[in-house]
């Protein structure tokens, strides 16, 4: 039997972005997202688990992962109704064990939950896994860039313009959770959990675009708690991880013209906050 979690995870990913759209937002013209008022740029959850399944997808292709176990729910020409009302039959119109099934066999279903009542309904899984929007550290400058192209698509199209909104540099970070209560109903298991981790590290790696520009992972800082419930709130946990622009930097263009704070320092101020109950995995 596998191991399913016996923890809770918080966690602090951090990602940047040059040249490029992170996240087109489709009731603005596909600019980047960002916070009217503050100017920061937004990314939204359901844009980084699509790296997440994205990665995982690769990884069932390439044969280092078994589809049986592996495989992605929400994909490209999935029809979602077919496959619940399928699982439904195979288990006997008994919801509780096709949820079950569901969760054994797609990754995506067991880490971040689905709704599954489309069709002959399964019900709705919480998975244990969850994000919230990246922001960005500082407002971004966000411009709409016009193109031109030596083709028309029709001989009634005179048209020969085009344009593309770039972000000239954005450094994001975006907070996310593990419940090891979720986890356990879902079958997440540890083996899941270093999937996420690796996933995430590698999410931008296989997504390159002309769009998207540069888009790399920078840093996992990840907070296991002692117990299920947890040693801290998370909160507290997160206001350690500081990102601030260096002296003199006041437009930054990379990532080293950002100082994090030091991932000692990070272990050293969370072991006097819960006398050592959690411990503070690095991933660069």
């Amino acid at each position: 039997m596998e191991k399913y979690i016996k923890n809770r995870y918080d966690f602090v990913f951090i990602y940047d972005v040059k040249d490029g759209n992170p996240n087109g937002d489709p009731d603005f013209d596909n600019q980047p997202r960002i916070d009217f008022e503050t100017r920061e740029g937004l990314v939204s959850d359901v844009c980084i688990k699509r790296k997440v399944r994205n990665y995982v997808q690769l990884k069932v292709a390439s044969g280092d992962l078994d589809s049986a176990k592996f495989d992605i729910f929400i994909r490209q020409g999935s029809v979602l109704n077919e496959i619940i009302n399928t699982v439904k039959k195979d288990s006997g119109n008994d919801e509780k064990k096709g949820l079950f099934n569901m969760c054994d066999k797609y990754y995506d279903i067991r880490t971040f939950g689905a709704v599954l009542s489309t069709g002959d309904s399964l019900g709705v899984v919480r998975g244990p896994v969850q994000f919230v929007f990246s922001r960005s550290v500082d407002p971004i400058d966000s411009r709409t860039h016009s193109l031109t192209r030596c083709c028309v698509v029709d001989k009634a199209d005179s048209t020969t313009f085009g344009n593309k909104s770039t972000v000239s540099y954005g450094l994001y970070r975006m907070h996310g959770y593990v419940s090891a209560f979720d986890g356990e109903k879902c079958h997440f298991s540890e083996k899941d959990l270093e999937l996420l981790w690796e996933a995430l590290m590698n999410a931008f790696e296989h997504d390159h675009a002309a769009a998207r520009g540069e888009m790399n992972a920078r840093a996992l800082i990840v907070f296991k708690h002692e117990s299920k419930l947890g040693n801290a709130r998370a909160s507290q946990l997160f206001e350690l991880v500081n990102i601030k622009k260096k002296d003199g930097i006041e437009y930054p263009r990379s990532f080293e013209d950002y100082i994090i704070t030091p991932i000692d320092e990070i272990k050293s101020k969370v072991a006097d906050i819960t006398a050592g109950k959690v411990e503070v995995l690095n991933f660069e």
